[in-house]
């Protein structure tokens, strides 16, 4: 298992991000946490396998409909497996 660590950044807060992501994640078995920031970007932490990570990093450069993606970066290190869920955090 490793860990991707993303920060998504355009028009991404109040478009239903994290919950579309939480809902994308817990499709693909990954566990971890996304939060919006407080400049209007959005954070990922996301654990599970390689495969599953890079569907989720697709979906991640699309957002849900009304998202406008402009950038997503991407930090890949080890699982901690810290995480029993995949959570929004508030």
């Amino acid at each position: 298992m490793i860990r991707y660590t993303m920060h998504i950044s355009g028009k991404v807060q109040g478009v239903f991000y994290r919950a579309s992501a939480q809902k994308i994640a817990h499709s693909l078995s990954l566990m971890g946490t996304v939060k919006n920031l407080p400049n209007g970007d959005v954070e990922v932490v996301a654990e599970g396998e390689k495969e599953a990570l890079d569907e989720f990093f697709r979906w991640c450069k699309e957002g849900p409909t009304q998202a406008e993606v402009d950038s997503v970066s991407r930090k890949i290190s080890s699982a901690t497996q810290e995480f029993t869920a995949f959570t929004i955090l508030r």
